[in-house]
Protein backbone atom coordinates (compact mmCIF):
# COMPACT_ATOMS: atom_id res chain seq x y z
CA UNK A 1 0.00 0.00 0.00
CA UNK A 2 1.08 3.35 -0.76
CA UNK A 3 2.11 5.48 2.31
CA UNK A 4 0.50 8.23 2.62
CA UNK A 5 1.78 12.10 2.23
CA UNK A 6 0.69 15.12 4.03
CA UNK A 7 2.38 18.48 3.68
CA UNK A 8 2.40 20.84 6.77
CA UNK A 9 3.20 24.97 6.16
CA UNK A 10 4.55 26.56 9.08
CA UNK A 11 6.00 23.26 10.40
CA UNK A 12 8.88 24.90 12.27
CA UNK A 13 6.31 27.36 14.36
CA UNK A 14 4.60 25.95 17.53
CA UNK A 15 1.59 24.56 16.11
CA UNK A 16 2.92 23.18 12.91
CA UNK A 17 5.91 21.38 14.48
CA UNK A 18 3.76 19.72 17.20
CA UNK A 19 1.87 18.50 13.61
CA UNK A 20 4.50 16.55 12.38
CA UNK A 21 5.53 14.69 14.83
CA UNK A 22 1.89 13.13 15.02
CA UNK A 23 1.65 12.82 11.53
CA UNK A 24 5.28 11.17 11.93
CA UNK A 25 3.65 8.76 14.75
CA UNK A 26 0.56 7.87 12.26
CA UNK A 27 2.92 6.53 9.90
CA UNK A 28 2.77 9.38 7.24
CA UNK A 29 5.56 10.89 5.36
CA UNK A 30 5.72 14.73 6.23
CA UNK A 31 6.50 17.60 4.17
CA UNK A 32 7.21 20.63 5.88
CA UNK A 33 7.45 24.31 4.74
CA UNK A 34 7.88 26.79 6.19
CA UNK A 35 10.24 30.85 4.99
CA UNK A 36 11.40 30.24 8.58
CA UNK A 37 10.30 34.42 9.40
CA UNK A 38 8.77 33.43 12.71
CA UNK A 39 9.45 29.42 12.64
CA UNK A 40 12.39 28.41 14.37
CA UNK A 41 14.59 25.19 12.65
CA UNK A 42 15.19 23.98 16.48
CA UNK A 43 11.24 22.60 16.58
CA UNK A 44 11.85 20.31 13.77
CA UNK A 45 15.59 19.34 14.14
CA UNK A 46 14.69 16.06 15.96
CA UNK A 47 12.54 15.50 12.53
CA UNK A 48 15.76 16.00 10.09
CA UNK A 49 17.28 12.58 10.26
CA UNK A 50 14.37 10.61 9.60
CA UNK A 51 13.30 9.56 6.45
CA UNK A 52 9.88 10.20 6.31
CA UNK A 53 10.38 13.69 6.57
CA UNK A 54 11.68 16.35 4.44
CA UNK A 55 11.80 20.08 4.45
CA UNK A 56 11.26 22.96 2.16
CA UNK A 57 12.64 26.41 2.86
CA UNK A 58 9.93 28.23 1.12
CA UNK A 59 7.25 31.36 1.04
CA UNK A 60 3.66 29.94 0.25
CA UNK A 61 2.79 33.60 -1.00
CA UNK A 62 4.96 32.36 -3.68
CA UNK A 63 3.96 29.67 -6.36
CA UNK A 64 3.85 26.24 -4.32
CA UNK A 65 5.31 22.59 -5.62
CA UNK A 66 5.71 19.62 -4.20
CA UNK A 67 6.63 16.72 -6.63
CA UNK A 68 4.47 13.62 -6.35
CA UNK A 69 1.28 12.47 -4.88
CA UNK A 70 -0.29 13.95 -1.57
CA UNK A 71 -2.86 12.67 0.52
CA UNK A 72 -3.73 16.16 2.98
CA UNK A 73 -2.31 19.82 3.09
CA UNK A 74 -2.31 21.44 6.74
CA UNK A 75 -2.16 25.11 6.02
CA UNK A 76 -0.54 26.68 9.19
CA UNK A 77 1.48 29.19 7.74
CA UNK A 78 0.65 32.84 9.30
CA UNK A 79 2.15 35.35 12.57
CA UNK A 80 0.40 34.55 14.96
CA UNK A 81 0.76 37.03 17.99
CA UNK A 82 0.63 40.87 17.88
CA UNK A 83 4.08 41.31 17.81
CA UNK A 84 4.30 39.49 14.54
CA UNK A 85 1.87 40.60 12.61
CA UNK A 86 1.75 44.50 13.65
CA UNK A 87 5.60 44.52 12.43
CA UNK A 88 4.88 42.40 9.19
CA UNK A 89 1.16 43.36 8.15
CA UNK A 90 1.69 43.13 4.17
CA UNK A 91 3.41 39.25 4.56
CA UNK A 92 -0.02 38.70 7.09
CA UNK A 93 -2.10 39.57 4.66
CA UNK A 94 0.01 37.80 2.25
CA UNK A 95 0.03 34.39 3.42
CA UNK A 96 -3.91 34.28 4.41
CA UNK A 97 -5.00 35.18 1.14
CA UNK A 98 -2.08 34.47 -1.99
CA UNK A 99 -0.59 31.76 0.23
CA UNK A 100 -4.05 30.17 0.92
CA UNK A 101 -5.00 30.58 -2.56
CA UNK A 102 -1.77 29.12 -3.70
CA UNK A 103 -2.20 25.83 -1.61
CA UNK A 104 -5.85 25.44 -2.40
CA UNK A 105 -4.65 25.19 -5.92
CA UNK A 106 -1.85 22.91 -4.77
CA UNK A 107 -4.41 20.63 -3.29
CA UNK A 108 -7.16 20.84 -6.14
CA UNK A 109 -4.31 19.49 -8.44
CA UNK A 110 -3.41 17.11 -6.21
CA UNK A 111 -6.48 15.66 -5.20
CA UNK A 112 -6.03 16.37 -1.82
CA UNK A 113 -7.87 16.99 1.27
CA UNK A 114 -6.81 20.44 2.77
CA UNK A 115 -7.47 22.09 6.13
CA UNK A 116 -6.58 25.40 6.75
CA UNK A 117 -5.62 27.19 9.97
CA UNK A 118 -7.66 29.84 11.36
CA UNK A 119 -8.37 31.96 14.24
CA UNK A 120 -10.89 32.39 17.31
CA UNK A 121 -9.88 36.38 15.93
CA UNK A 122 -12.49 35.96 13.40
CA UNK A 123 -14.72 36.52 16.02
CA UNK A 124 -12.93 40.49 16.55
CA UNK A 125 -13.85 41.76 20.09
CA UNK A 126 -16.89 39.45 20.43
CA UNK A 127 -20.17 40.60 21.40
CA UNK A 128 -21.88 37.26 21.78
CA UNK A 129 -20.48 34.83 24.79
CA UNK A 130 -19.29 31.68 24.63
CA UNK A 131 -18.89 32.32 20.35
CA UNK A 132 -19.90 29.50 18.49
CA UNK A 133 -19.29 29.24 14.64
CA UNK A 134 -22.76 31.05 14.23
CA UNK A 135 -21.37 33.67 15.37
CA UNK A 136 -20.07 36.24 12.32
CA UNK A 137 -17.62 38.51 14.70
CA UNK A 138 -17.49 42.21 15.55
CA UNK A 139 -14.25 42.99 13.34
CA UNK A 140 -12.61 46.18 12.50
CA UNK A 141 -11.08 45.60 9.23
CA UNK A 142 -8.83 48.84 9.17
CA UNK A 143 -7.95 48.64 12.98
CA UNK A 144 -4.12 47.52 13.85
CA UNK A 145 -4.99 43.55 14.27
CA UNK A 146 -7.05 43.79 11.29
CA UNK A 147 -4.59 42.63 9.11
CA UNK A 148 -4.00 39.27 10.59
CA UNK A 149 -8.48 39.11 11.59
CA UNK A 150 -8.99 39.77 8.11
CA UNK A 151 -6.52 37.55 6.39
CA UNK A 152 -7.93 34.44 8.76
CA UNK A 153 -11.81 35.88 7.52
CA UNK A 154 -10.70 36.39 4.11
CA UNK A 155 -8.89 32.29 4.25
CA UNK A 156 -12.01 31.37 5.32
CA UNK A 157 -13.94 32.42 2.26
CA UNK A 158 -11.92 31.15 -0.32
CA UNK A 159 -11.53 27.87 1.47
CA UNK A 160 -14.90 27.66 1.49
CA UNK A 161 -15.59 29.44 -2.24
CA UNK A 162 -13.25 26.19 -3.44
CA UNK A 163 -15.06 24.00 -1.49
CA UNK A 164 -18.37 25.13 -3.13
CA UNK A 165 -17.67 26.21 -6.89
CA UNK A 166 -14.79 23.06 -7.30
CA UNK A 167 -15.93 20.27 -4.84
CA UNK A 168 -12.70 20.22 -2.96
CA UNK A 169 -12.29 18.43 0.29
CA UNK A 170 -11.93 21.62 2.84
CA UNK A 171 -11.69 21.71 6.48
CA UNK A 172 -11.68 24.78 8.52
CA UNK A 173 -10.44 24.76 12.28
CA UNK A 174 -11.10 28.16 14.47
CA UNK A 175 -7.99 28.28 17.15
CA UNK A 176 -8.55 29.58 20.67
CA UNK A 177 -5.64 30.33 22.59
CA UNK A 178 -3.30 27.38 22.45
CA UNK A 179 -0.11 27.16 25.13
CA UNK A 180 2.53 24.32 25.60
CA UNK A 181 6.31 23.84 24.64
CA UNK A 182 7.71 25.21 21.89
CA UNK A 183 6.00 28.86 22.28
CA UNK A 184 8.17 31.64 21.83
CA UNK A 185 8.99 33.26 24.95
CA UNK A 186 9.23 36.69 24.17
CA UNK A 187 6.35 36.62 21.12
CA UNK A 188 3.79 39.04 22.72
CA UNK A 189 1.33 36.37 23.64
CA UNK A 190 0.25 36.43 27.57
CA UNK A 191 1.45 33.18 28.81
CA UNK A 192 4.32 33.01 27.54
CA UNK A 193 4.87 36.73 28.52
CA UNK A 194 4.27 36.27 31.85
CA UNK A 195 6.46 32.77 32.22
CA UNK A 196 9.28 34.72 30.14
CA UNK A 197 8.93 37.75 32.75
CA UNK A 198 8.58 35.70 35.79
CA UNK A 199 11.83 33.42 34.31
CA UNK A 200 13.84 36.71 34.31
CA UNK A 201 13.19 38.41 37.79
CA UNK A 202 10.55 40.51 35.69
CA UNK A 203 7.35 42.38 37.08
CA UNK A 204 4.20 40.42 35.09
CA UNK A 205 2.88 43.05 32.38
CA UNK A 206 -1.12 43.26 32.36
CA UNK A 207 -2.64 45.21 29.57
CA UNK A 208 -6.17 47.13 30.67
CA UNK A 209 -7.46 46.18 34.24
CA UNK A 210 -6.65 42.85 34.08
CA UNK A 211 -10.60 42.04 33.83
CA UNK A 212 -10.50 40.64 30.60
CA UNK A 213 -10.50 36.75 30.03
CA UNK A 214 -8.70 33.72 27.99
CA UNK A 215 -9.63 30.25 27.85
CA UNK A 216 -6.41 28.21 27.55
CA UNK A 217 -5.94 24.76 25.61
CA UNK A 218 -3.01 22.81 26.03
CA UNK A 219 -1.31 21.97 22.65
CA UNK A 220 -1.73 18.31 23.09
CA UNK A 221 -5.42 18.64 23.25
CA UNK A 222 -5.02 20.82 20.30
CA UNK A 223 -3.50 18.50 17.76
CA UNK A 224 -5.87 15.78 18.89
CA UNK A 225 -9.40 17.71 17.60
CA UNK A 226 -6.98 19.20 14.67
CA UNK A 227 -6.24 15.40 13.43
CA UNK A 228 -10.27 14.58 14.18
CA UNK A 229 -11.52 17.15 12.16
CA UNK A 230 -8.69 16.75 9.51
CA UNK A 231 -10.42 13.44 9.46
CA UNK A 232 -14.11 13.94 9.39
CA UNK A 233 -16.41 14.63 7.22
CA UNK A 234 -17.42 18.38 8.62
CA UNK A 235 -16.54 20.61 5.86
CA UNK A 236 -17.84 24.14 7.66
CA UNK A 237 -16.01 26.27 10.26
CA UNK A 238 -15.18 24.04 13.86
CA UNK A 239 -14.04 25.88 17.13
CA UNK A 240 -11.30 23.79 18.99
CA UNK A 241 -10.20 25.10 22.20
CA UNK A 242 -10.64 24.85 25.60
CA UNK A 243 -13.68 26.80 27.37
CA UNK A 244 -12.03 26.84 30.76
CA UNK A 245 -11.75 30.97 30.76
CA UNK A 246 -10.64 33.02 33.56
CA UNK A 247 -9.53 36.36 33.71
CA UNK A 248 -6.08 38.00 32.79
CA UNK A 249 -5.56 39.13 36.73
CA UNK A 250 -6.44 35.36 38.15
CA UNK A 251 -3.92 34.06 35.17
CA UNK A 252 -1.17 36.47 36.22
CA UNK A 253 -2.06 35.04 40.12
CA UNK A 254 -1.33 31.14 38.86
CA UNK A 255 1.86 32.29 37.34
CA UNK A 256 3.42 33.61 40.13
CA UNK A 257 2.34 31.03 42.24
CA UNK A 258 3.56 28.18 39.34
CA UNK A 259 6.82 30.00 39.02
CA UNK A 260 6.98 31.22 42.79
CA UNK A 261 8.35 34.45 41.05
CA UNK A 262 8.34 37.72 43.71
CA UNK A 263 7.79 40.15 41.19
CA UNK A 264 4.46 42.06 41.07
CA UNK A 265 1.88 42.45 38.44
CA UNK A 266 2.24 46.37 36.30
CA UNK A 267 -0.47 47.44 34.59
CA UNK A 268 -0.29 48.77 30.75
CA UNK A 269 -3.06 50.65 28.28
CA UNK A 270 -5.48 48.26 26.38
CA UNK A 271 -4.56 47.63 23.15
CA UNK A 272 -6.59 48.92 20.56
CA UNK A 273 -9.21 46.23 19.51
CA UNK A 274 -7.94 43.86 21.99
CA UNK A 275 -10.63 41.19 22.84
CA UNK A 276 -12.33 42.17 26.47
CA UNK A 277 -13.65 38.37 26.63
CA UNK A 278 -13.04 35.19 24.71
CA UNK A 279 -14.51 31.70 25.45
CA UNK A 280 -14.70 28.65 22.53
CA UNK A 281 -18.32 27.03 22.34
CA UNK A 282 -16.94 23.65 21.61
CA UNK A 283 -20.63 21.97 21.47
CA UNK A 284 -19.88 21.69 17.62
CA UNK A 285 -16.61 19.56 18.15
CA UNK A 286 -17.84 17.29 20.79
CA UNK A 287 -20.78 16.51 18.68
CA UNK A 288 -19.03 15.99 15.38
CA UNK A 289 -15.55 14.78 16.32
CA UNK A 290 -16.07 13.05 19.75
CA UNK A 291 -13.94 15.87 21.24
CA UNK A 292 -13.27 17.30 24.53
CA UNK A 293 -10.14 18.95 25.82
CA UNK A 294 -7.92 16.18 28.21
CA UNK A 295 -5.56 18.24 30.02
CA UNK A 296 -6.49 20.84 32.50
CA UNK A 297 -4.32 24.13 33.20
CA UNK A 298 -2.90 23.25 36.65
CA UNK A 299 -1.23 20.92 34.54
CA UNK A 300 -0.74 22.00 30.98
CA UNK A 301 1.15 24.93 32.72
CA UNK A 302 3.21 22.59 34.86
CA UNK A 303 4.50 20.68 31.35
CA UNK A 304 4.95 24.02 29.64
CA UNK A 305 6.92 25.77 33.30
CA UNK A 306 9.14 23.16 32.70
CA UNK A 307 9.81 23.50 28.94
CA UNK A 308 10.56 26.96 29.66
CA UNK A 309 13.16 26.18 32.79
CA UNK A 310 15.09 24.09 30.65
CA UNK A 311 15.79 26.38 27.96
CA UNK A 312 19.16 27.78 28.00
CA UNK A 313 19.55 31.26 29.55
CA UNK A 314 20.44 33.09 26.27
CA UNK A 315 16.91 31.59 24.63
CA UNK A 316 15.43 33.75 27.82
CA UNK A 317 16.50 36.87 26.44
CA UNK A 318 16.21 36.05 22.74
CA UNK A 319 14.38 38.96 20.43
CA UNK A 320 10.59 38.00 19.69
CA UNK A 321 11.85 36.95 16.42
CA UNK A 322 14.68 34.75 15.14
CA UNK A 323 15.93 37.61 12.53
CA UNK A 324 14.75 41.51 11.54
CA UNK A 325 12.09 41.20 9.43
CA UNK A 326 12.01 43.23 6.11
CA UNK A 327 9.65 46.58 6.81
CA UNK A 328 7.81 46.02 2.69
CA UNK A 329 6.88 43.72 0.99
Amino acid sequence: MTQKRVLITGAAGFLGSHLCDRFIKEGYHVIGMDNLITGDLRNIEHLFALKDFEFYHHDVSKFVFVPGHLDYILHFASPASPIDYLKIPIQTLKVGSLGTHNLLGLAKAKNARILVASTSEVYGDPLVHPQSEDYWGNVNPVGPRGVYDEAKRFQEAITMAYHTYHGLETRIVRIFNTYGPRMRLNDGRVLPAFIGQALRGEDLTAFGDGSQTRSFCYVDDLIEGIYRLLMSDCSSPVNIGNPDEITINEFAQEIIQLTGTTQKVVYKPLPTDDPKQRQPDISKATALLGWTPKVNRQEGLKLTFDYFKSLSKDRLYEAPHGRDFPLKS
